[in-house]
């Protein structure tokens, strides 16, 4: 009779257990498959193998806290976790830890007066109009995503937290912002991403700040259009060439990084060599000649004629073919002097 009352009794305690309920015990069996751990009198609970990291290490008489995962399995066992439990004590160690204006990293759960979640035995809300800096109405498109947040309010006696994942991007926003101003200057290279194209340009996201590139420093090509040279979402190197810090403007070329073809042309004229050309506008004091390779400079009227009375245009007209020698070449600035070969 007073076996048949001790199992009822048993029966009755193992009902009582709800999923989710923390307890200490020790081991009591280790077995194959995991080990039996006793959470209080006659009581006894199955934590299965995998779910310690060492399981190896286990040893009988190891106590422990554990979270109840299941009332009864197969064996007439309550099942728990001790892994679950560890993360349950290192959540509200990391929850207790929090203070006004901390950081913190939560998993939206579920949607009711804001977005909420849990952190150990803390509960998490999210006010939606603190949810993002970009108003929306689609709130559940936040479910089960990982987002960051800072503490604006505490209530330690009923456990809850209440956090603003728009405060933590204003001031992530103005970070970046600061950074981005204390290190930027004239010539520096820098990597952006194309993030608007217009008619005249293209704005460029410069480590989140918008800098603006005309089409006049894309290419040394003329374009018709700013899709010809760049494409929305394209990633590259470009040269700062203008900053105008007070209002907060940022110039940026991309033809900068780019060789001149111009120069090209240059460099591969030799000095004293003599080419074919043509005569491409006429000036006050000589005449524009463009070699075959595409590079054009100056007959100065001095090296067209020893006669000093004679005009340019006496000696030649534009589109006549001529001779020319190369006298000398600036290449940085991609200037050539020729003389007329008679």
């Amino acid at each position: 009779m007073s076996e048949n009352f001790n199992l009822d009794l048993i029966d009755k305690t193992f009902t009582s257990y709800k999923k989710g309920q923390s307890f200490d015990g020790v081991v009591v069996m280790k077995r194959d498959d995991g080990c039996i751990f006793n959470i209080g009198g006659k009581n006894d609970a199955f934590i299965p193998a995998d779910d310690f990291e060492d399981f190896s290490k286990l040893k009988i008489g190891d106590r422990f806290s554990v979270v109840i995962t299941n009332q009864k399995n197969d064996e007439g066992l309550i099942e728990a976790s001790k892994s679950l439990a560890d993360a349950l004590k290192m959540a509200n160690q990391n929850a207790n830890s929090l203070r006004l204006g901390s950081k913190f990293s939560f998993v939206v759960t579920g949607i009711g007066d804001g977005l909420l979640s849990k952190m150990g035995d803390y509960s998490i809300i999210i006010p939606f109009d603190e949810a993002s800096e970009t108003p929306s109405r689609n709130h559940n498109r936040f479910v089960g995503k990982q987002m960051e947040a800072v503490v604006t309010e505490i209530d330690k006696e009923n456990k809850r937290i209440v956090g603003s994942v728009k405060l933590l991007q204003q001031q992530t926003r103005v970070a970046i912002e600061n950074n981005f101003w204390n290190s930027i200057f004239i010539n520096k290279v820098v990597k952006g991403k194309v993030v608007r194209i217009l008619p005249y340009g293209a704005f460029v996201n410069v480590d989140g700040v918008d800098c603006f590139l005309h089409i006049s420093q894309i290419s040394y090509s003329r374009l018709e259009k700013v899709e010809d040279a760049i494409s929305l979402g394209q990633e590259q190197q470009f040269k700062v060439i203008g900053l105008d810090r007070e209002n907060k403007k940022v110039e940026l070329s991309l033809k900068a990084l780019l060789k001149d073809p111009r120069i090209e042309r240059v460099e591969e004229l030799i000095v004293g060599q003599t080419y074919t050309g043509e005569v491409v506008k006429l000036l006050q004091f000589g005449a524009i000649v463009k070699v075959e390779n595409g590079a054009t400079g100056l007959v100065h009227i001095t090296n067209a004629t020893d006669d000093r009375t004679k005009k340019i245009y006496e000696i030649v007209k534009v589109g006549d073919s001529v001779q020319v020698q190369v006298l000398s070449k600036d290449e940085e600035n991609a200037k050539v002097s020729f003389a007329l070969v008679k």
